[in-house]
């Protein structure tokens, strides 16, 4: 009987040191993970843009293979592309000095994380020869646009690369 009574006593909670080394260990893993999932949405978001962008590069590819010049928004209107933007940005189609310098400019309607405030651009362009067979497109963000992480993504996936 005595021995059954010690074993309840035993079994009351847990102390404060225990507590606090969950608590220590729950605000080590919150340190790591927010920073983490902000950059992961943004990417997610930036992605969305980039699908968006992709079917008019592609569009303008064929056009500019087609006719030896890139179209602006009217032509591809015109051609029945049609020119859908995504929640996260609008899209603006001009070409460039030349007909020979496509550009699609895409404007974030809405702030972005921290990092990609509202009215930031990130610009698609190609430059290329007569005759080429593929034509590839760079992407190169605003200068608002901070975060390294969504930076290097936009360098590395947006543009092809």
């Amino acid at each position: 009987m005595k021995s059954m009574k010690m074993i309840k006593r035993a079994q009351r909670g847990f102390t404060l040191i225990e507590l606090m080394i969950v608590v220590a260990i729950i605000g080590i893993l919150a340190a790591v993970a927010i920073p983490q999932y902000q950059d992961y949405t943004m990417r997610a978001k930036l992605s969305n843009v980039a699908a968006g962008v992709g079917p008019i590069e592609l569009a303008m590819s064929e056009f500019f293979q087609t006719n030896g010049s890139f179209p602006d928004t009217n032509a591809l209107t015109a051609a029945g592309i049609k020119l859908i933007a995504t929640k996260e940005a609008t899209y603006t189609i001009t070409s460039g000095p030349t007909a020979t310098t496509g550009e699609i400019t895409a404007t974030f309607n809405d702030v972005l994380g921290t990092n990609v405030p509202k009215n930031a651009t990130i610009k698609f362009s190609s430059t290329p020869n007569q005759g080429d067979t593929a034509i590839k497109w760079e992407a190169k963000a605003s200068a608002d646009i901070t975060n390294n992480a969504a930076l290097n993504y936009i360098k590395t996936k947006l543009s092809g690369s």
